[in-house]
């Protein structure tokens, strides 16, 4: 199964930060849900799962993962304890791909335990003082190489990266 790591980023690296001030980017909103339903599925922490949840949206029918050690059940979705789970569970029920679309705290966990093959970077027209990043080793200085497999402008100033991760 391919697993597919989507962010939205700001222009200066971090992940997009947003808030009812500083709402999402729809271009890349409907990016998400494209790939999503493409897939059938994704995946996301607890705190994203219930932002989105609190918002509504056409994601009702698709396979919702949440990853969590501190929920039992969530309406709506199915819990696993780690990304390892997760990818288990989505694969058992016969899907060829699963889109990874959570926090920084979980894309650094698929990352470190190398499970992504595929990154999607929508890079939003916005520069951030503080942020979250991506970090495959938190330790030490860990350079992995990827392999750019696409471009495309999504509108709005919203600039898609395609990579592919040589594992």
């Amino acid at each position: 199964m391919k697993t597919i790591l989507w962010a939205t980023l700001s222009a200066n690296g971090n992940y997009a930060q947003s808030s009812p001030e500083n709402p999402p980017k729809k271009e890349a909103l409907n990016d998400f849900a494209e790939h999503a339903k493409a897939a059938g599925n994704f995946i996301v922490g607890r705190r994203t799962y219930e932002a989105m949840a609190a918002s509504g949206g056409p994601f009702a029918v698709l396979d919702i993962v949440v990853v969590s050690k501190k929920v039992d059940a969530l309406p709506g979705a199915t819990i696993a304890r780690s990304p390892q789970e997760a990818l288990n569970y989505l694969h058992h029920k016969g899907y060829q791909k699963a889109v990874v679309a959570a926090g920084a705290d979980l894309h650094n966990a698929f990352l470190g335990e190398g499970l992504v093959d595929e990154l999607i970077f929508n890079v939003a027209p916005v520069l951030e003082g503080k942020g979250l990043h991506l970090m495959i080793d938190t330790d030490n200085y860990t350079f992995k190489d990827i392999q750019l497999l696409d471009t495309k402008t999504l509108g709005g100033g919203v600039v898609q990266l395609h990579y592919a991760v040589n594992r």
